[in-house]
Formats: structure tokens, C-alpha cells, sequence
């Protein structure tokens, strides 16, 4: 028989630190830890439960020969297009349908009518005219004519934005269905109107920059999902497309320069000898080379020529096309190494963005296909091209971008890192949604919010201290805090989004930055991260595979954190309750004699004892010494002979590791945290000794799997604590830091002092000059 000795340790409880009580409650769950299998759809043979692409998974296909041209005195795109349609699904297919995306602009759009409106103060005509759906502009798909393939027309139904085509014919699996449409449209003016594409007019030298976009009828998508994906396109919710070859022939002005998805296929026709000979420089250089310099651009912005050329593009296995076209483009280029394969990154820009676009664009383009090939898949593509048009927008291998400084050449931080950022992020939508082609009209945040992360990676690749607007924790936290009819879920509908730029790009790209550094660390996200890519690469995946792969990919079961972050608008608030020094009990009756009058001698007086203390007030058994007896001179905290006799036996009872773990001088505290904001996270705990070091706990979320209101946890330390600090890095999006410290401390703040009129405080970033145009009158 083996003999099992237990020590049995007592403490004593000795400090309450807040007086704060927590009386028996009845226990209940909210359930944070329930799986999503309730809101997840079932697997099956097209998406698995691991969240790949099962092992009969289907996509459509759709192929584009489209002749375009541009007339730049009307401001008119007119196209002809011919469409492969492939059905490689398993269903007959009896109709068709289309994206006739530019009618969002026509008269009659829903677009107009559904926007709410507020007229303040004062208002301009422009504003007035585009509450009422600028009535002037002639917007929207004209379609001309549809036709099969021998040319005979083809029944079409045009609802809104979307177009149904009849087919004569049911298109049964397996097969394939050619047909034609010819249809022109009126260029908006993007300036006044708004908008993804358009034109820019510039009023010095009455020169044009299109930014062609959303500008020929598109196959929608049909998948195993949603079957036809044909929400109607008001504005927000974007695209969801299907992939396939295009080979595309754009007629323009002869002296415009084209920039395009896809690759020149007629250079010898297009480009001079030199700018030949300058683009194959390009290709090996270690910085951009200037294939049209803006002295070249300026002379042709005076000397406007007469008649057309055509630019002849081709893509392969792309889900979008788009170009911008001007004789104003100035235009760079270099090579860069992708694992061994040469993508051409390129710029394409007017003067007014020099000098910043000619210094930083296509560095930042070379940039961010270096930096997200590393995180996703090595960009698979030709080229990769950022656009100056003084917006932000993106395409297979082209994107529309800002970035124009100062008349002077100089320009505020706040422009050059939005430039920066904004190529960075346009670009990086090469990869999210143009490869891993999620559906834009339904979930933003699976494009937006994956691409606005990786944004962040790749600013922070960049250089030290990059003054990046999403991704750390704390940039969310005045969204997460605001008022709740004013946020929803990051799984809403794209139109029904409110803050879209903080519920879809925001608050996304915060939750997998807290996922990768805190919750599952970088080794285990960027593996599960990298899988997803792959997996999807030129595919659809929908959320339920990203959530799945990327538990499937690390083992780490993230449905409470999809659950939380994703699906609902809780906030992140814990704070630390209650702090309770717990000592132990040593039972030794000289230690714990010392300790309990030492208890006694700390507690404050009474009033009337310290009254009595002032003015030496005399008493009786003072002035008669024989009223006094063994009472006068007995302390009841003295230790007595029980107690050495019970120590004795609690002495001969301890083994060698029981007297070492009493003799270590352990100092433990229990702590109660709660649950305030409702979302469950991590907890991050600092404790800051006596001596001046700090140690930081991490405590998983499943801490809070038995009572997501109040949990408490024993810290065992070698030394004082004499502050604890919850979430000191800010890390998890706490919106309430007043109740991360215990004991509390108190929040500073600051005000200033000032007369009225001509003293009044200014402020520095008064918008008058930049810090480079001071710099110079310093000079």
C-alpha cells in the first residue's frame, strides 16, 4: 500500500481591495462558444467541411472578343462584343443573365431614388443636380442589338441593371453558347457625378483622362451557392464576376496613350522605336524607367492630332477588364522578380501628379506584389499597373489611384502616405477579389477587409513608424464604442452596411491583425492565411470557407471569434473587478502573532481615541495601579500554548516539498475580471512589481467558456504586485481603458489657457502650408 500525503494549505484573506462584493448569481452562458454550424451551410460535395473545394466543385466560364473606341468630343464609348459562354455546371441552363452595370446612371435608376437626401444651408447646383440623378446626363447601357452567333437577335428582358437573355436553346451541361451585343454609352463626367470610372477634363489645357470601368455588358455569376448571382447594382455592393479569356481592341484619339488589362499585342503599330527600346530596358532595371517622359506628354497636350489608332489587349483567365486612356500620361515601368518570373509593374500619370507619382507609384506597386505574393500566392499575372486619376479603384492588373501634390511640387504627409496607401491597396485587390474572387455584391469585408489587412502588412514592410489608418487594434476603437443603431455586423448585405469604411475595411482587416498577433500567432495564421489563398485561388469562395480553412489550417476552433467579431457588434470591454491579496497561513504562532497585531496596529483610530491622545487624558488605573489585573497586560493575539501544539503536529505532517513551497514566500492574488462590452477575447494581463519589472499573462478566451460575465483567476508570484494592467499593449480593441487598471488610475487630461481674438491657440495643421512648403520659407 502506498501512503498518499496531502498538504492541505490554509490562507488567510487579508486585503479587499475595492469593498466590492459578489454575491451568489444565478450562473447563465450567452453561449459565445456555440459553433457556427447553425449559420454555416452544410458541406457537401462543391465546398467540404474543411473548407476546400470538394471534389466536384464547378465554376462557369465566359470569354470576351470586344471592339471598343472612344469619341472624345461626345465623351461616348461605343462597343461591340462577342461572348463564349461555357456551362460547366451540372444544371441546364434556359436563360442568361447580364450586368448592365453603367445603368446604375440611367434616369430612372434606383440608385437616385432610394438615396436619402438632406438639404442644409446652402447648397449648389451640382449637389442639386445629383439629388436629382443629374437629369442632363444621358446615363446608361444603350444596347443596340443581341444576337446568337449566325446573327439572328435573341429575346432579352432588361430589369434595371441586370439583363436576361432567353436563349433559344437549352444550354445543357458541358456545352458552350456564343452570342453578341452592341450597345454604346455616355462617359459620366466623374468629377461632378461620382464614381468608379469616368472622365476627367482638366481646365488648363482642356485635355482628358478616361478611366474606363464597368463599361460592357458582364456575364453575372452563376454558382453552386446562389445559383444566379443578380442583385440589382445600386452603388455599394460591387462585383461579382466570372473568369475567362479577353481579347480586346480599343480605338482612341492617335496621340492617346492606353494603359489596360492584359498585354500589347501590336507594340511595332502603338509605340515609337524609343519607347520600344525604353520598355525593354524596363524589364531588368533596379528602378522605374520613363518609357513616355512628361516633356513628351506636354507636347502632345499642346498639339491635340486628328484621327485614331487601336490598342490590341489580351488577358488570360481575368474577371474584369478596364483601361485609362490620355494623350496627358506620362509613363514608367520596371521589372520585378516574382519567385523567378517577371512582372512588369507600371505607372501611368498627368504631370500634375509629378513628382510624386514618378518617385513612388510604380516602387509601391513593385511593393505590394512583393509583399502579398509572400502572404497569399506569387502573382500570377503580367503585368501590374497604378493609374493616376485622382481616385481609387481597381481591375485585373490595372488600378485608378490619387496622389497629385502641390502646383510647387510639395505635399503634405497626409498626401503622400494616402498615395502610398491607396496603390498599395488598389493594387493589392489583384489578389483580393481579382483572384481569390469572392462576391463583392454580397460581402465586402471578404475583399475589402482581407485586402485592407494585408495593406497593413505591407505598409508596415515599408518603413519604420508608416502611419497606417486600419489594422492596430486601437484605430477601431471609436467605431466599436459608438452608438449601437449607427453599427452593424460585418456579415451584412454590402447596400445595408453603416460606416461602410469601418464595418468593411476597418473592423475586418483589426480582427485577423488581433487573430494573427494575439489569438493564434503569426506562424499558425500566416500558414492558414497562405492556405486560404491557394485554395481559392481563381475560384469563389464564399465565408464559410475562409472561416473553415483557416481553422483547418491551424487547429485553433475560432468560431467564438467569428461568432463575436463577425456576426455581431459587441464591444470589447473587460475589466478587472476586484483584486484580493491572498497570504498564506504559515500556522507558525510566533509569524502569525507578529502579523496579526501588525493588522491591528494599521487600522486607523477612532475620532475620540485620537481626541484622547491630544490632550493626555488622564485615567484611572493610571493614577491607582492596583485596580490593574491579568487582563490589563493580556493581548488576545497572543500566541498561546495550543497553538505551539498545533503547530507542532502540522510540522511533523509537511514532506520536504511541502516545507520548500512554504519557505518560497509565494504572494497570491485573486482576481475577478468581467465582461462589460459583451465580446469575448483573450485576457492580457500586466503585473508590475515592487521592484519595478513587469510580467504579462496571457489567458486564452476559453476562459470565459463556463460564465461569460465574471471569471475570476489566482495569480501565484514571487514577488508584490503592486499594479495590474490589462491589455498594456493594446491589443485586443478595449474601448474602456479606465477599468484596466487595478488599482484604478486616474485618466489625465489636459486643457489650455487663452484670451479671446488675436491669442486664440491655432492650429498647427492650419491646411495653409505644408511642413515642406515651411521648411522652405525657413529657408
Amino acid at each position: 500500500m502506498t501512503r498518499i500525503t496531502k498538504l492541505f494549505i490554509s490562507f488567510v484573506v487579508l486585503v479587499s481591495s475595492t469593498g466590492l462584493v459578489f454575491g451568489q448569481k444565478e450562473f447563465y452562458n450567452n453561449n459565445k462558444f456555440k459553433q457556427l454550424d447553425e449559420e454555416l451551410p452544410t458541406p457537401n460535395v462543391y465546398r467540404t467541411g474543411s473548407g476546400a473545394p470538394g471534389h466536384e466543385y464547378w465554376q462557369q466560364k465566359a470569354d470576351y472578343v470586344i471592339e471598343a473606341s472612344i469619341d472624345e468630343k461626345l465623351h461616348r464609348l461605343t462597343g461591340a462584343e462577342t461572348v463564349t459562354y461555357y456551362n460547366n455546371s451540372p444544371d441546364v441552363l434556359t436563360y442568361l443573365w447580364i450586368q448592365l452595370d453603367q445603368n446604375m446612371r440611367a434616369t430612372d435608376s434606383d440608385t437616385y431614388k432610394i438615396r436619402q437626401n438632406k438639404v442644409g444651408k446652402s447648397v449648389n447646383i451640382n449637389q442639386l443636380a445629383g439629388i436629382d440623378g443629374f437629369p442632363e446626363y444621358d446615363g446608361g447601357h444603350k444596347i443596340q442589338k443581341v444576337t446568337d452567333a449566325s446573327g439572328n437577335p435573341i429575346k432579352y428582358t432588361i430589369n434595371k441593371t441586370m439583363m436576361r437573355l432567353d436563349l433559344p436553346q437549352a444550354l445543357n451541361p458541358g456545352e458552350k453558347v456564343t452570342f453578341n451585343i452592341d450597345w454604346y454609352y455616355n462617359i459620366n463626367d466623374r468629377l461632378l457625378m461620382g464614381g468608379r470610372g469616368g472622365y476627367e477634363t482638366f481646365a488648363e489645357d482642356g485635355n482628358t483622362i478616361y478611366t474606363i470601368t464597368q463599361w460592357f455588358p458582364r456575364m453575372a455569376v452563376y454558382d453552386d451557392f446562389n445559383g444566379w448571382q443578380h442583385k440589382q447594382f445600386l452603388g455599394n455592393g460591387e462585383f461579382a464576376l466570372t473568369f475567362g479569356d479577353y481579347d480586346v481592341k480599343i480605338t482612341v484619339p492617335s496621340d492617346h496613350i492606353v494603359a489596360s488589362t492584359g498585354e500589347l499585342q501590336n507594340p511595332d503599330e502603338i509605340l515609337t522605336e524609343e519607347q520600344k527600346k525604353r520598355f525593354e530596358e524596363s524589364k531588368t532595371a533596379d528602378k522605374p524607367v520613363v518609357i513616355v517622359s512628361q516633356k513628351e506628354a506636354e507636347k502632345k497636350e499642346k498639339t491635340v492630332e486628328s484621327g485614331t489608332k487601336t490598342w490590341h489587349y489580351k488577358a488570360k483567365n481575368v474577371r474584369d477588364f478596364a483601361f485609362g486612356s490620355s494623350r496627358k500620361f506620362i509613363w514608367d515601368a520596371m521589372g520585378v522578380d516574382i519567385n523567378g518570373k517577371t512582372v512588369m509593374a507600371m505607372s501611368y500619370y498627368p504631370k500634375e501628379a509629378n513628382p510624386l507619382y514618378g518617385q513612388y507609384s510604380t516602387e509601391a506597386v513593385a511593393h505590394t506584389l512583393e509583399v502579398y505574393s509572400k502572404y497569399t500566392i506569387d502573382y500570377p499575372y503580367p503585368v501590374a499597373i497604378s493609374v493616376e486619376a485622382s481616385n481609387g479603384m481597381e481591375y485585373p492588373m490595372i488600378c485608378f489611384n490619387y496622389g497629385r501634390p502641390e502646383k510647387d511640387g510639395t505635399y503634405s504627409p497626409r498626401i503622400k502616405y494616402g498615395m502610398i496607401s491607396v496603390i498599395i491597396h488598389e493594387v493589392g485587390h489583384n489578389f483580393f477579389p481579382m483572384i481569390i474572387n469572392s462576391d463583392e455584391r454580397q460581402w465586402t469585408w471578404m475583399d475589402e477587409g482581407l485586402n485592407t489587412f494585408c495593406q497593413y502588412l505591407a505598409e508596415q514592410e515599408w518603413e519604420v513608424g508608416y502611419p497606417s489608418r486600419r489594422g492596430p487594434a486601437e484605430n477601431i476603437v471609436n467605431y466599436m464604442k459608438g452608438e449601437k443603431n449607427n453599427i452593424t455586423p460585418i456579415m451584412t448585405n454590402s447596400e445595408s452596411i453603416k460606416q461602410f469604411g469601418n464595418n468593411a475595411y476597418g473592423k475586418p482587416a483589426t480582427a485577423l491583425n488581433i487573430l494573427r498577433e494575439t489569438i493564434m500567432g503569426r506562424e499558425l495564421f500566416d500558414y492558414a492565411f497562405k492556405e486560404y489563398a491557394e485554395r481559392w485561388a481563381f475560384k469563389h469562395p464564399k465565408p464559410a470557407d475562409f472561416y473553415r480553412t483557416m481553422e483547418d489550417a491551424s487547429g485553433v476552433d475560432l468560431d467564438w471569434f467569428w461568432r463575436g467579431w463577425f456576426y455581431t457588434t459587441e464591444a470589447v470591454d473587460i475589466s478587472i473587478e476586484d483584486v484580493t491579496f491572498v497570504e498564506l497561513d504559515t500556522q507558525d504562532p510566533k509569524v502569525e502573532e507578529a502579523k496579526r497585531k501588525a493588522k491591528r496596529d494599521a487600522q486607523p483610530k477612532d475620532i475620540t481615541t485620537i481626541h484622547n491622545e491630544e490632550i493626555n487624558l488622564s485615567r484611572r488605573v493610571d493614577r491607582k495601579p492596583e485596580l490593574k489585573d491579568f487582563y490589563n497586560s493580556y493581548d488576545e493575539l497572543d500566541a498561546n500554548y495550543e497553538d505551539y501544539e498545533k503547530y507542532k503536529k502540522y510540522q511533523s505532517s509537511l514532506n520536504k516539498n511541502d516545507k520548500a513551497w512554504i519557505a518560497s514566500n509565494k504572494h497570491l492574488y485573486e482576481v475577478k475580471f468581467k465582461n462589460v462590452g459583451g465580446l469575448v477575447m483573450p485576457i492580457i494581463v500586466e503585473l508590475q512589481y515592487e521592484d519595478g519589472t513587469s510580467e504579462k499573462k496571457y489567458i486564452p478566451a476559453e476562459i470565459w467558456k463556463k460564465d461569460d460575465i465574471v471569471v475570476s483567476k489566482v495569480f501565484v508570484c514571487d514577488k508584490p504586485v503592486v499594479q495590474f494592467v490589462l491589455d498594456p499593449n493594446r491589443e485586443t480593441a478595449d474601448i474602456d481603458t479606465e477599468n484596466n487598471y487595478f488599482p484604478r488610475q486616474n485618466q489625465m487630461s489636459r486643457f489650455q489657457l487663452y484670451k479671446s481674438g488675436a491669442n486664440q491657440p491655432r492650429s498647427y495643421d492650419s491646411g495653409r502650408l505644408n511642413p515642406m512648403q515651411k521648411a522652405k520659407k525657413k529657408k
